[in-house]
């Protein structure tokens, strides 16, 4: 089960935080005024993600490559993606500032 805490408890108590991780697999989102910011995770279970997405990539890359993708336009695609992602964050962080205005 993953636990919610607040940055605060993170400074306060976090020793504790990390031996509950090392010792019974505890996980934790840790957020600052309510919004998640980063996660508390065992480094096996880390490095477990980290493979999957790596083996999903592959599986994609060997897919793309009998459809005749070249690196080129691969690496052309996987920057357009990069650029929009950015776009869409930016947009929408604007858009909670100007809500947050009187």
């Amino acid at each position: 089960m993953t636990e919610e805490v607040s940055t605060l408890e993170v400074r306060q108590r976090l020793g504790d935080l990390l031996n509950r991780v090392a010792l019974r697999h505890d996980q934790f989102v840790i957020a600052r005024k309510g919004r998640p910011l980063a996660a508390l995770v065992p480094v096996e279970k880390l490095a477990r993600m980290e493979r999957l997405v790596r083996g999903q990539l592959l599986e994609l890359m060997e897919r793309q490559r009998g459809a005749g993708l070249t690196e080129a336009e691969a690496d052309r695609l996987a920057d357009e993606a990069k650029h929009r992602s950015r776009q869409a964050r930016r947009r929408k962080q604007g858009r909670r500032r100007r809500a947050r205005r009187p």
